[in-house]
């Protein structure tokens, strides 16, 4: 049996713009993402600065955008001086959060480098875990301040005499999470990140602030937390975090397929939130979303064990998820979400970028390869340009037990009008089914077909490996014609996407 689709839009049928920084990615101190992951001095692709290169230029080639660091739970136990400076006076630390061996090797000054050269904007996370105000303010000072303070003199002296001008601050990591170092109600956590934003916006900076959210939708404060958050800091921050990660299931593969169900549930809800407070405060300013950690996580492969007991290891083996053919089409369908959202979504961060649930994936000493869900990625960043379009979707549903009812097609499409492109992003959650797919074009004018593109696999648990690097990868779609419609078959398991052009 074939299934059926539509996707109706127009190019005057607008969500939003389409925002780069909605291609962020994370970078924490966690297993092997910083050491073996992007910094590796002594690998034979290693620079004068001992960053990977070969990472460097997957990074770029993914279309990052913003990266997200340190952390993460590794933040709430921070001491973010302990990373600058001459590297032989730099402690070793215990690292509560993952039980491991923090060397320092890698701090502020290197991250920064290492985001020049992968041309990324970077988003820098303060702990509010076990410490507070005065800490904010000097790493603020140190990153962002002219020379002429001492903590600016330092960072001159450490050979970077021009302010780093970093923008965009998270005020702590998922503090309503009972896991977090210093973690504390909600009322306690609005207080000081309140008083810490406050502190922050007093150095004149132009500061792009990010309060925490839930950690998950799951958790039993959410609604109440983002409730309390909001009323003790809208007038304060610019944006609320939220993070979502979906595992995968090889035992209930259609709820995995709709995760983006949930995710769209996830973000209108902390929408609802928001806009409550604005109301109840009387304020004309939204507070937008920062959907700053969100994957997929798979269990295949070996991906390690969290340390434990008396073993403080450095950069551990853990958290290594080994990527399939469907954790790409899911990873493709929560990126349609993101876009589809954009009205309110102002940044996200996939997480993380190397190893650690990473596209992205090393060895010590040895090569480095895209993963499957690299791909979907790649394409919607490189190619999701203009305004993102409302989405009027026909299509049977499946009834899914964590979700409920699902539409097995999901789908988003931008416009460029002054370039004249339009791309279609697409998938068939169906197990089994190929779904027949039509797109009017009306009011677009005469378009020609550019590309199109599909990930899929016969076995949907293929997987790319060091010795096999593009055993997923994006094929062509077959079969697409281009008429008054746009009409292709998508087959099951699979996204796709269509980039089309007004005819010169």
């Amino acid at each position: 049996m074939t299934l059926h689709g539509t996707i109706d839009l127009h190019p005057a049928h607008r969500v939003g713009p389409v925002r780069r920084r909605t291609f962020g990615s994370f970078v924490e101190h966690m297993a092997r993402c910083v050491y073996t992951g992007i910094y590796e001095p002594g690998h034979p692709a290693a620079d004068a600065d001992g960053l990977r290169t070969d990472v460097l230029e997957l990074t770029r080639e993914l279309g990052v955008s913003s990266v997200r660091y340190p952390g993460g739970n590794f933040v709430s136990g921070y001491r973010w001086e302990d990373g600058v400076g001459p590297l032989v006076e730099r402690p070793r630390r215990q690292d509560l959060a993952w039980h491991s061996t923090e060397t320092n090797a890698f701090g502020l000054d290197e991250f920064m480098t290492w985001a020049a050269k992968a041309d990324v904007e970077p988003m820098y996370a303060v702990n509010l875990g076990t410490r507070g105000v005065q800490e904010a303010l000097d790493v603020l000072e140190y990153a962002n301040a002219p020379v002429g303070t001492e903590l600016a003199d330092r960072r001159a002296a450490n050979g970077h005499p021009e302010p780093y001008g970093i923008r965009m601050w998270c005020l702590g990591n998922e503090m309503d999470g009972p896991w977090q170092l210093g973690h504390r109600p909600a009322e306690a956590y609005a207080e000081l990140a309140a008083g810490t934003a406050r502190a922050m916006r007093r150095t004149g900076s132009e500061l792009e602030l990010v309060a925490c959210g839930s950690s998950f939708p799951s958790m039993p404060t959410f609604g109440t937390w983002e409730q309390a958050v909001l009323e003790a800091c809208y007038d304060e921050i610019d944006m609320l975090s939220a993070h979502v990660y979906y595992p995968a299931d090889r035992e209930d593969p259609a709820s995995y397929l709709a995760s983006a169900v949930d995710m769209d549930a996830y973000i209108e809800a902390v929408v609802a939130t928001s806009d409550h407070v604005r109301a109840v405060l009387k304020r004309d300013r939204r507070i937008m979303i920062s959907f700053d950690e969100w994957n997929v996580a798979a269990s295949g492969g070996d991906p390690g064990a969290e340390p434990t007991g008396d073993d403080w290891p450095e950069a551990p083996r853990f958290a290594e998820s080994t990527y399939t053919a469907q954790d790409a089409v899911v990873v493709g369908s929560l990126l349609i979400s993101l876009l589809r959202h954009t009205d309110r979504v102002a940044s996200a961060s996939q997480a993380q970028l190397v190893n650690v649930l990473g596209p992205i994936r090393t060895e010590p000493g040895g090569r480095a390869w895209r993963q499957s869900i690299f791909h979907p990625f790649a394409l919607t960043s490189r190619y999701a340009r203009g305004q993102v379009l409302r989405t009027a979707i026909g299509s049977p549903s499946v009834e899914t037990t964590k979700h409920g009812s699902a539409p097995l097609l999901d789908a988003v499409a931008t416009w460029d009008g002054d370039a004249g492109d339009l791309t279609v992003l697409a998938v068939n959650r169906s197990l089994t089914e190929p779904l027949e797919l039509s797109v009017p074009l009306t009011g677009f004018g005469d378009l020609e077909l550019v590309e199109a593109v599909m990930l899929h696999e016969e076995d949907p648990l293929a997987v790319n490996t060091a010795d096999d690097p593009e055993r997923v990868a994006p094929r062509p779609l077959e079969g697409v014609h281009l008429h008054n419609d746009l009409t292709t078959t998508l087959p099951p398991i699979s996204w796709a996407m269509a980039r089309l052009r007004t005819r010169k």
